[in-house]
């Protein structure tokens, strides 16, 4: 076990203590708003900083994570992992404390804390998880940023429609796209752990669940919006009448 993973604890201890002070921060600034608010800054901000961080560690410091999966891992991705890691302990505790989210988002956080923590501990296969880590947070901010329309109500706007056009383009290319990419490599190499691979395909199927969350999701939007679509063009529709007013 090298250096970088030795300072691993004290790295995620660290990690949940910023992403704990900063909620708290956030409490203290919006007094007038609910804890959820609050919260959701936070996974907003963890979620641009980790696109960044997971992005560049997989797509330009590498190594890439379709050919060399079970790698020994970079610092960069140690790091990346460490700050993750603290922040998903931070988020799960919060969940469970106020019991804000179903048995799937519970579910995806334990298995990524468990997956997070073993790669931390065996040294190896972070190339792959921090891809994981890129595909999945990439769509975080769209996340928030739907709901914090929807608390302003702004969200039935135009505004609202691009935001959820493109979180689902992303969670379906990315998410389910690239992540069934990335667990075939994990899976076909032989370098991973078998614990670590069968964590990744449990991860996957989460996803799927969320994936079919997300197409009954846009079902019924598409439904909402032909029916509103349909009244819009009966009002503006010539009335044929005569001349003469129709009865009620």
């Amino acid at each position: 076990m090298g250096a970088g993973t030795a300072s691993c604890p004290g790295s995620v201890t660290c990690s949940f203590v910023a992403w704990l002070f900063l909620y708290a921060c956030c409490c203290y600034w919006n007094k007038g708003r609910s804890y959820e608010w609050s919260c959701r800054l936070v996974t907003l901000l963890h979620g641009a900083i980790v696109t960044c961080l997971s992005g560049y560690a997989a797509l330009l410091d590498g190594p890439w994570p379709l050919t060399h999966a079970g790698s020994p891992n970079t610092a960069l991705q140690i790091h990346v992992l460490s700050l993750t890691l603290g922040y998903f302990i931070f988020d799960l505790g919060w969940c469970l404390y106020f019991q804000t989210e179903g048995d799937l988002m519970l579910l995806h956080h334990t298995l990524s804390i468990c997956g997070m923590i073993m790669v931390l501990g065996l040294g190896k296969s972070a190339t792959e998880v921090n891809a994981v880590v890129f595909v999945s947070e990439i769509t975080n901010p769209l996340l928030q940023t739907r709901w914090f329309l929807r608390e302003m109500g702004r969200y039935h706007t135009l505004l609202g429609d691009i935001v959820d056009f493109f979180f689902v383009s992303l969670f379906l290319v990315l998410r389910i796209g690239g992540g069934a990419l990335i667990m075939h490599a994990m899976v076909t190499s032989p370098d991973p752990s078998w614990l670590l691979k069968a964590g990744g395909l449990a991860m996957y199927v989460v996803s799927l669940g969320f994936m079919v969350e997300i197409c009954r999701f846009v079902r019924r939007k598409m439904m909402k919006k032909n029916i509103s679509w349909t009244g819009l063009r009966s009002v503006n529709a010539p009335v044929k009448t005569n001349g003469h007013l129709t009865a009620h």
